[in-house]
């Protein structure tokens, strides 16, 4: 038989999670979608994402294994963009041209030759030990670009404070409530409600019936911007259950 004070600390445990909503661990949860804003943030050598072929990528260990190298110059220009235009969709492969000097094919790279691209013609300099190309395989990738992004409204019925939001119309709820914890730590300690009828986390905006009227407005020549629906944030006051 377990002593009194054992099971007084067993409950002591448990506290902390008192009012919260079941969800994630937020401490190791990671987001899945990134809006194409989020990806322009990251335009510098010393934190350089791209985006190509619906998915984002992290390339700033690469930028800093080869600072200095001029072949990192083209990668460089076009940090914080979508680049999905270098890419052969159907191979995920640089697109290729016929080459007017050798007749060979080769990589199409307008901007200029960049890291990993092998020379038009035979060099002794030139070193291939890298191992796969950086744009073959997932090791720099950090998730999906979203396909289309909308604004959300959240608002915080025990402060009265609100705030918009820009995200991806592929996101769950836990998603949204992660890109939300910046204004309100705690947001996990409140019901997620729309219209009064409380929102399942697991589902997307459209999936709980809050509608992208965007398109709506767009036929009617109405600004989309008057009116971005509001979910209501109920705290879950739980002191009485002590």
């Amino acid at each position: 038989m377990k002593r009194p004070e054992m099971r007084v600390a067993g409950s002591a445990r448990a506290m902390p999670r008192r009012g919260l909503v079941e969800g994630p661990d937020f401490e190791f949860f990671q987001r899945r979608y990134f809006t194409p804003a989020e990806v322009a943030q990251h335009n510098v050598p010393e934190d350089l994402w791209v985006s190509y072929l619906g998915s984002v990528y992290d390339l700033t260990p690469l930028a800093r294994k080869y600072k200095g190298d001029l072949l990192l110059k083209p990668i460089i220009e076009v940090a914080g963009q979508d680049i999905s235009h270098w890419f052969d969709a159907k191979t995920g492969d640089i697109r290729k041209h016929v080459d007017p000097l050798t007749g060979t094919l080769r990589y199409r790279t307008p901007r200029g030759h960049f890291l990993h691209v092998p020379p038009q013609l035979p060099r002794s300099d030139w070193a291939n030990d890298f191992g796969k190309p950086w744009w073959q395989g997932v090791r720099y990738e950090v998730g999906r670009l979203s396909a289309k992004t909308r604004n959300i409204r959240i608002i915080n019925t025990l402060t009265s404070q609100e705030h918009t939001l820009e995200v991806g119309a592929e996101e769950s709820m836990w998603e949204i409530l992660h890109r939300y914890l910046p204004y309100n730590a705690h947001a996990a300690s409140y019901t997620w409600k729309y219209e009064g009828k409380k929102l399942n986390m697991d589902f997307t905006l459209e999936e709980n019936g809050i509608r992208d009227e965007g398109e709506d407005f767009d036929y009617l020549n109405m600004d989309s911007a008057l009116y971005t629906p509001a979910i209501l944030l109920y705290f879950n006051d739980d002191l009485t259950e002590l």
